[in-house]
């Protein structure tokens, strides 16, 4: 990500959360041109209405941002603790009270406890750094993963860059900002055509993303604008201003689909297009609606091709609008299959409830009835949002020192259940003690913060009950079918070594003994160039150092390994990690191996299959009706029981704790595949 020059950003832990960072500061070296949009519900919270007043400006130096509570509906003593923090934010940075701005998220109606602020500042200037990443995480509520994006364009012979930050999960709705972002960048502009820029970026983007229809009362995005990149003061209406409108509106954008995605309780995100609409408010207004759907959304997160509920949706904005409109003229697409065209299609409602099960789902309607587009974006409706929301305020109390407290203890709950899930748990323990499994993760589980946490949480929690865990993992996205060749073995290994070391890290601070491995180390993976011909180049596994690891698992370390092989000439390999992970659990002949992907295991029908003996499943994969990255999961598995290994599971690991659901429950989560290979 590129970052915009003359900026510097911190983020630390007040005491707001429990435990986690809730202060960031965004701070520009040199006066700056500051815009900003806010949401319009008359409920705002104290900082937006200090803000929104002061708001355009040309000397800002600075945006602090709190998280874990609102301060709205706090009353005069709100306003007053809003002032505080922004008096010590610029009495920190020696700058001017004006030249500050604020922005806060979290529970509404507690006291803001100002005072941890104020007491924070001072550090949270001290740590002040080029890394964006420490305020990411700090302005974060419900979010699962730190969001930010950056773009970079050529104005008057300068690069220009814009580096965005920002979080949203739920209470999403439209209308102006929908979340709390700060874009920062480097270029030289006016304050009108800045604050045109944004206004004009956030209603495609932004105000088209809806996440529940629930409208925040803190929705603030800044824009500060310091022009250390020295390229000539774009003004409104020039080539410039259209070049940096338009570079601002797809970093908004991204941002927007990364809100989507991160919704509460999501499991896919939604894009809805509206197209041949008789104008641009029609179109984007329909998009919206469709989107906001409660019918929809939990049609889309059951994979129900119900297409009845979108037309229905349109009918009734544009009857409530008096807008002549006729649904039943219109065109309307799932994942790009026609399912109504002026009258209902023939599909196949097997497959497209397959392509439903998709982490994006998108919907088209074509009105017929103008030339103009709209889209907006949304996620799907699941049991998860309504727990997380349900649970929100009734586990959340107000600590005597002003800090919000989370009280989830099983304590809270009844009786009888408490009951029933410790019998259960504790029999569970007691059957896995003394087991050992592989844990091979890839795709979503490595790339979003919040599912490298919760994997890691269940490794943890494993090891405690005496299941010894070891970790093999890919190198972010799911595998390509075809491993990088020995030549692209460097790049490889500096990418998968990235993520060991943060699965290290993360497992040693919640109380493990891991320790990271490449496939080098000891020679712990012996490698050869791939054999097969007209195959994939890149390695494949020869031998695995058995003594090693059995050394390290005696010792009750949590072995994490790269699939990176050595050569016999010591020439590093790139290998396949599924492949990896089945080496491995045969050479330590481990009751369980698991696969962690971007789907939920077997799918057929639209249905997830949820157990299959080994000779249905090389049938199916023979027949080919098992593809793509899940087919070179499902070979793997065959390699493995047939090295002894006693089952293999097929796991969705874009959702948190499904390792904890398949292993600790009756019936599982994903595919479970056991028995003579």
């Amino acid at each position: 990500m590129k970052l915009a020059r003359g900026f510097r950003f911190s983020g630390v832990a007040a005491g707001i959360r429990p435990s986690k960072p809730d202060v960031a500061l965004f701070v520009s070296d040199h006066d700056a041109v500051c815009a900003g949009v806010f949401t319009v519900n008359r409920a705002r919270a104290a900082p937006v209405a200090d803000a929104q007043r002061r708001l355009p400006s040309d000397t800002m130096r600075a945006i602090v941002v709190t998280s874990g509570n609102a301060n709205a509906l706090t009353g005069p003593a709100g306003i007053e603790a809003a002032d505080a923090v922004l008096a010590a934010t610029a009495s920190a940075l020696g700058v001017g009270r004006h030249q500050v701005a604020s922005a806060s998220t979290g529970v509404i109606g507690m006291r803001f406890p100002f005072e941890k602020v104020v007491a924070a500042l001072p550090r949270c200037v001290a740590q002040l750094a080029a890394d964006p990443g420490p305020a990411a995480e700090a302005i974060m509520t419900m979010d699962t993963t730190k969001k930010l994006a950056s773009r970079t364009l050529e104005l008057g012979g300068a690069t220009v860059t814009l580096t965005g930050i920002c979080k949203g999960s739920g209470m999403i709705a439209p209308q102006l900002a929908t979340m709390i972002a700060v874009v920062v960048t480097d270029c030289a502009i006016e304050s009108a055509a800045l604050t045109a820029a944004l206004h004009a970026a956030t209603q495609g983007t932004f105000d088209q993303l809806v996440i529940d229809g629930d409208m925040s009362t803190n929705d603030s995005v800044f824009v500060l604008a310091n022009g250390c990149a020295g390229n000539p003061r774009v003004e409104l209406a020039s080539d410039a201003y259209r070049a940096f409108a338009a570079a601002l509106a797809d970093l908004c954008d991204e941002l927007a689909r990364d809100i989507a995605s991160d919704g509460e309780g999501a499991t896919k995100r939604l894009e809805v297009r509206v197209e041949h609409a008789p104008s641009v408010a029609i179109a984007r207004d329909l998009a919206r609606s469709i989107c906001g759907s409660s019918l929809v959304k939990a049609a889309m997160f059951g994979q129900d091709p119900n297409w009845g509920r979108i037309l229905a949706t349109v009918g009734a904005r544009a009857g409530s609008q008096a807008w002549d409109l006729d649904p039943a003229r219109a065109q309307v697409a799932l994942q790009g299959t026609v399912v109504f065209d002026a009258a209902p299609a023939p599909f196949d409602r097997t497959q497209l409830k397959a392509r439903l099960r998709e982490p994006e789902v998108v919907i088209t309607v074509d009105l017929r009835a103008g030339a103009a587009h709209g889209k907006a974006y949304g996620c799907d409706l699941s049991y998860d949002y309504v727990k997380l929301n349900a649970d929100y305020t009734s586990v959340l109390f107000e600590a005597p020192d002003g800090g919000v407290r989370k009280d989830d203890r099983l304590g809270n709950y009844s009786p009888a259940f408490k009951r029933a899930l410790l019998v259960q748990a504790v029999g569970y323990m007691s059957r896995f003690r003394g087991m050992r499994c592989v844990i091979q993760c890839s795709g979503q589980a490595l790339a979003r913060d919040g599912l490298k946490r919760s994997l890691c949480e269940d490794v943890l929690l494993l090891h405690s009950v005496g299941l010894a865990p070891v970790v093999v993992h890919a190198g972010g996205p799911e595998p390509s079918d075809a491993p990088p060749h020995a030549s692209d073995a460097r790049m490889s290994e500096m990418m998968t070594g990235s993520i060991n070391s943060e699965l290290v890290t993360i497992l040693n601070r919640g109380g493990a003994h891991a320790v990271g491995l490449s496939g080098k180390d000891a020679a712990l993976l012996r490698a050869r160039p791939r054999q097969r011909a007209g195959g994939p180049g890149g390695g494949e596994l020869v031998e695995v150092n058995k003594g090693f690891l059995e050394s390290l698992i005696g010792q009750h370390y949590i072995p994490v390994i790269s699939p990176v092989g050595l050569g016999a000439d010591g020439a590093s390999f790139t290998l396949d990690a599924d492949e990896v992970a089945a080496g491995i659990a045969s050479a330590l002949g481990v009751d369980k191996l698991m696969y962690l992907g971007d789907v939920a295991g077997i799918v057929e029908a639209g249905e997830l299959v949820s157990e299959l003996a080994p000779p249905a499943l090389r049938q199916r994969l023979d027949a080919g009706v098992i593809s793509g990255a899940m087919a070179g999961k499902a070979a793997a598995a065959l390699l493995a029981l047939a090295g002894g290994v006693r089952a293999v599971h097929l796991i969705d690991g874009r959702i948190p704790h499904n390792i904890i659901a398949e292993l600790f429950t009756d019936t599982g989560v994903g595919t479970l595949i056991q028995g003579a290979a």
